[in-house]
């Protein structure tokens, strides 16, 4: 949550022309961009508020994820589509970018609301996603699907890499257990520093292949690297493709590879 105050007053042009450089679109129509930001508490009434526009912007969200995930990875699943699309379009996710957008600033609300507490996550979100409606209103779905584009195309990729919501360790292990039919193990060959601000390397193996090491501030740390740096090693390798790490292929049966693959690794 933010806790930086937020106003109360209607928004001025200078405020309007601020949060369209901050979002980097220009409105035809600004009467959109303020209904945009503004809250429920802090609008005459309930129809000159955000909350109209956030139930569309939800709609054009998840539809725009959704086309994009489609074509973007034809050989994932359902089921596994349905896992990033779910991650992507989360309160969470439109709530942290609302934040590094510093969308609170532009936030119209009413004086029970202005006051110095933290902003609640799905107020955050709600204006993320009602100014996705607004721009597709205002532009039409290209100019709503560059700014998507922009901010929630890093998120796609952050979720099919398993950079959010997992870890290396336990996607290197769901990939071993699963092609090879063996667990990675991890083995410190270094350290550093003394006792008390010590530093450790670590090397990751799979059966008999041996994987670049990592240096960690601590034993769970280098582990984590490790697990990066084999990872990376498969895919260069073509063991699995880009982002397989993440997801089966949907041709391919769960199981080990087959004896050529194995034979590298075993």
């Amino acid at each position: 949550m933010s806790k930086k105050p937020i106003p109360h007053k209607n928004p001025s042009s200078a405020g309007l022309t601020a949060c369209e450089e901050r979002i980097g679109y220009r409105f035809q129509d600004r009467r959109l961009l303020e209904a945009a930001v503004t809250h429920a508490s802090g609008a005459s009434h309930r129809l000159a508020s955000n909350e109209r526009l956030e139930f569309l912007g939800d709609s054009i969200l998840g539809f725009v994820v959704c086309n994009r995930v489609f074509h973007e990875f034809p050989e994932l699943l359902e089921g596994d589509l349905t896992r990033i699309k779910s991650a992507v379009v989360s309160r969470e996710t439109c709530s942290r970018i609302s934040i590094e957008l510093g969308l609170v600033d532009f936030l119209i609300v009413g004086k029970g609301m202005a006051v110095n507490r933290p902003v609640p996550s799905s107020v955050l979100s709600d204006m993320f996603e009602s100014l996705v409606a607004a721009i597709f209103l205002d532009g039409g779905i290209d100019p709503a699907r560059a700014f998507l584009d922009t901010w929630i195309g890093p998120e796609i990729k952050k979720v099919v890499a398993g950079e959010e919501g997992s870890n290396h360790k336990s996607l290197l292990q769901q990939l071993a257990q699963g092609a090879y039919g063996i667990a990675p193990t991890y083995e410190v060959i270094g350290e550093v520093g003394p006792d008390h601000n010590k530093e450790f390397q670590v090397r990751a193996q799979i059966g008999r292949r041996r994987y670049d090491p990592a240096w960690g501030r601590n034993k769970k740390e280098a582990e984590q690297g490790a697990a990066e740096k084999a990872l990376e090693s498969l895919r260069a390798d073509g063991v699995i493709p880009p982002f397989e790490h993440a997801f089966r292929r949907s041709n391919e049966p769960e199981g080990k590879l087959n004896g050529n693959e194995a034979d590298k690794i075993l």
